[in-house]
This record gives structure tokens, C-alpha cells and sequence, in this order.
């Protein structure tokens, strides 16, 4: 199976200036090819593909030796393939009848990962083998940068991948294919779960699983940060430490905890997990107007539709149903996802994969 590894970088102060100067010559080298594409279509209704841009990053990078050139070009055909899935994806939305949602230009906290493809190319996992402590990582214009490994990397690795989060942290990504699976020993058991704001989630066996509600619990706090931060000139060094010290981030980092906690406890009890196959995207719109046929609009239940809204989004119910299935795919167990509107063909499956174990 395949699997990526996250681990902190421990960069010096000369190689988080290199970074960040990758970092921003891949995101300009980005909103440029998108230009290019939107300028091509405008004027002379050309499509321009992700082969033509590639052919001229060889241009590119002989004529600014001291700004593309500096970095893999591997890592910048990356870039520029993120780019194509953008369009591929915008004109997927469109044929399918959905809201098109064209690319758009990446500022700078919209843009925070390059990728380079191939291990080897541009890039070296433990770039220094005969350090007996430390583990490096060997990035083109950046140098051997050391990292925090917490736990062994096993497979092989092919792609990875850097990423500026939670304000001067930076953190490597380690895509391996091959890696063994940790197949857990059967257990016997089958159960269904029903996915919930009050709980997060209900087993068929009456066994309820907390939801802490991290966003609620922290809403005072949030909202100060908030008007904190709306007091910070944009652009200075001290909206960027606020934006650092965002309390939001407290709260993904809270949710991901729980969801995989909350996982893990189902992977090990059970062989076969049953759940509900939910559009968390169309349960979580907002409430439409209702005309009252004289040009207002009947009431239309926004306020609790919203409140809702915020606890579904709370509760985290894709984040959970993703490491769900991660982790089940890991251990060896069978993740069974049913339609809704045929619930009661999951409790037949149920029963026929109780009756199976």
C-alpha cells in the first residue's frame, strides 16, 4: 500500500529564507502559467496545455538563472501539473452542471507546498546515511535540512513534499509506495455507525463515542484572537505572529487528535465498519430563500439551519470518515459505505458480514 509520512523540519534561519524564497518563486511561477493560460484564451481563444508550459520552463529558467533557476525542475513541472489538475477539475464541474469554480491567482497564505516527484530528482530522503542520530533531507537550492523523524519510514520512497504551516514551522512530507500493511488480528465482530453532533459517533451496539465539540469550547477564545488580529496592520511582523498564534489552529490540531483516536478504537474492535455514505457538502448549505410571491421572503429556518451547520462542521464528520478509512485500509479491516436512502440494506450487510465472521 501506499503511505506518506509527516514529519517537522528543524531548518537554520539561512535555510527557512531559502525556503521561503522556493516557496514563493513556485507560487509566482504558478499565478504566471495561469496568466499565460487565461491571457492566451482572452485574446486568441487558445488552450494552452500543461506540455507547451513545461517546454517553456527551460526558457524561463535560463533567463533568471538567479530566481527559477535556482530550483528543481522537477519540482517546478510539479507546479505547473497542480495548475492542469486545477483546470481539469474546473472543466469537470462544468460538464457535470456544478458551480464551475474557475482557477484563481494564489497569494501568498494561499500557496504553502512544493512537491518534487521523485526521490532522487531535485531531492534526497536521508541525505546523510552515516550521521547516527539526525535525519536529512537534501532540497536543491535549499541544502541538507535536518529533520525531526519521530518514527521509521518504511517502503520506498517516491515522492516529497514541503509545507510551511502554523507560521515559521515547516514540515516534510514522505510519499512511499510498497509499504507492508499492519494487519491487525480478527476479532469477529461487525458493526454499524451513525455519524452525530450530540455524539460523534453511535455504534450499533449503543456505544456512543464523544464529541468534544473543540470549536465551541473555544469560541470566546476565537473571537478574541479575532479582534486582535483585525487591529494588526496588514503586512506587519506582528499580524503575522497573531496569525500564528491563531487559536484556530488549536482547534484543527484538537479535531485530527480526536478523529484518530476516535478511529483507531473502531479499527481495533471490529473486523467490518458500516456507515453512511453522507453528502456533507449538500447537508452543510446554508438555507434558501423563500419568496412569499410579493417580493420578500418567508422565514426559512436560516438561524437554526446555520447553528447546524457549525456543529456538523464542528464534529468533523469527513475528517473522521477519511482516517476512518485509512486506518481500516492499514489494519486489514473492510470499511462498507451504504446510501442512506437504503438503510436498511446496510443492516442486511451488517448481519451477512456478522454471519461471515
Amino acid at each position: 500500500m501506499r503511505r506518506s509520512y509527516k514529519f517537522l523540519l528543524r531548518p537554520t534561519v539561512g535555510q527557512a529564507i531559502a525556503l521561503t524564497a522556493c516557496l514563493d518563486d513556485h507560487r509566482a511561477l504558478y499565478n504566471a502559467a495561469l496568466e499565460h493560460r487565461r491571457t492566451a484564451y482572452a485574446k486568441a481563444r487558445v488552450n494552452i496545455r500543461y506540455g507547451e508550459q513545461s517546454a517553456d520552463l527551460k526558457h524561463i529558467r535560463a533567463e533568471d538563472g538567479d530566481g527559477q533557476g535556482r530550483w528543481s525542475f522537477s519540482s517546478q513541472q510539479a507546479t505547473l501539473r497542480r495548475l492542469d489538475k486545477a483546470f481539469q477539475a474546473f472543466f469537470a464541474r462544468v460538464k457535470a452542471g456544478r458551480t464551475p469554480g474557475f482557477p484563481r491567482f494564489k497569494g501568498k497564505g494561499r500557496f504553502d507546498t512544493v512537491e518534487w516527484p521523485k526521490d532522487g530528482d531535485g531531492c534526497r530522503w536521508n541525505s546523510r546515511p552515516e550521521h547516527p542520530t539526525t535525519t536529512y533531507v537534501r532540497l536543491q537550492g535549499v541544502g541538507h535540512v535536518r529533520v525531526h523523524q519521530h518514527r521509521p519510514v518504511r517502503g520506498r520512497v517516491k515522492t516529497i513534499s514541503i509545507i510551511e504551516r502554523e507560521g515559521s514551522r515547516w514540515y516534510v512530507i514522505v510519499s512511499c509506495d510498497d509499504v507492508p500493511a499492519e494487519t491487525l488480528p480478527a476479532t469477529g465482530a461487525a458493526v454499524g455507525i451513525d455519524l452525530g453532533v450530540a455524539s460523534l459517533v453511535t455504534t450499533s451496539d449503543g456505544d456512543p463515542l464523544d464529541n468534544p465539540r473543540h470549536l465551541a469550547a473555544s469560541a470566546d477564545r476565537l473571537a478574541t484572537a479575532q479582534r486582535t488580529l483585525t487591529r494588526k496592520k496588514r503586512g506587519s511582523t506582528r499580524r503575522r505572529k497573531q496569525v500564528a498564534r491563531g487559536a484556530a489552529r488549536q482547534v484543527r490540531r484538537q479535531r485530527l487528535d480526536g478523529a484518530h483516536k476516535a478511529a483507531l478504537a473502531l479499527v481495533d474492535a471490529y473486523d467490518v465498519i458500516v456507515h453512511e455514505d453522507l453528502r456533507i457538502t449538500n447537508m452543510t448549505k446554508r438555507a434558501a430563500p423563500r419568496p412569499d410571491g410579493e417580493g420578500g421572503y418567508l422565514p426559512n429556518g436560516a438561524a437554526a439551519k446555520s447553528g447546524l451547520n457549525r456543529s456538523i462542521l464542528d464534529a468533523g464528520w469527513g475528517v473522521f470518515l477519511t482516517i476512518l478509512s485509512h486506518k481500516a485500509e492499514s489494519a486489514g479491516r473492510e470499511l462498507i459505505s451504504v446510501n442512506p436512502a437504503n438503510i436498511l440494506r446496510a443492516g442486511l450487510a451488517l448481519r451477512e458480514a456478522a454471519w461471515a465472521a
